[in-house]
């Protein structure tokens, strides 16, 4: 029974996020300068947990939404700033506000944001073919720093169990993060809803 009101509580609060964040950017404040990001009224009881851990990328090939193949160790072990995330294309709860999120982040960090890259592994390889990723970062008007990946469903699985957010059950995964300000860096996992603030904010603590 307590398993079952964790699970209503918690598509409560994916629902009254995910419909903030198909709401059009809301007016900036009067004291903000043209080129500030625009304010979200995301919803109250947003909550996330913070840590910092290891990761072994394994050594498999992906397909971007060109339906080119990627080596995704040398993609996630590239230099530079990183942020990734997994999502698929049919989700109507967390991956509308992650993905939002994830959107919202760049043009809050400035100057720094031309070297951030951004990747969105889908967990739903069986229907999220490259053709369908491609109108998906079109439709969330994904920039060209941002890659969305697809591949054989044994690969994807390896990739979930390796930064530990594998779930079986695609309609039960977990809100996760994750953020790497270089290579040299331990990763950032964001556990839970963290608005495109808060992201920045931790991003900026591991950067220092």
């Amino acid at each position: 029974m307590h398993d079952t009101l964790n699970f209503l509580a918690r598509l409560a609060l994916c629902t009254a996020l995910a419909a903030a964040a198909a709401l059009p950017f809301a007016p900036p404040p009067a004291q903000a300068h043209e080129g500030q990001p625009h304010a979200v009224a995301w919803p109250g009881g947003n909550r996330y947990e913070r840590g910092l851990r290891s990761y072994s990328v394994p050594d498999v090939t992906l397909t971007d939404a060109e339906g080119r193949p990627v080596r995704l160790r040398a993609l996630l072990e590239g230099e530079g700033p990183l942020m990734l995330n997994f999502i698929f294309a049919t989700c109507n709860t967390i991956c509308p506000v992650t993905v939002r999120v994830f959107a919202d982040v760049p043009p809050r960090m400035g100057a720094a944001a031309k070297d951030l890259r951004m990747v969105s592994i889908t967990i739903d390889p069986e229907n999220d073919t490259p053709a369908t990723l491609k109108a998906y970062a079109k439709n969330v008007g994904a920039g060209a720093n941002w890659s969305f990946l697809t591949g054989r469903a044994e690969d994807i699985a390896r990739v979930q169990r390796a930064f530990d957010t594998y779930n079986a059950d695609k309609m039960a995964h977990e809100p996760v993060t994750f953020m790497r300000p270089a290579r040299s860096r331990a990763w950032i996992r964001i556990q839970g809803f963290a608005n495109p603030d808060e992201l920045v904010r931790e991003y900026l603590k591991g950067a220092v």
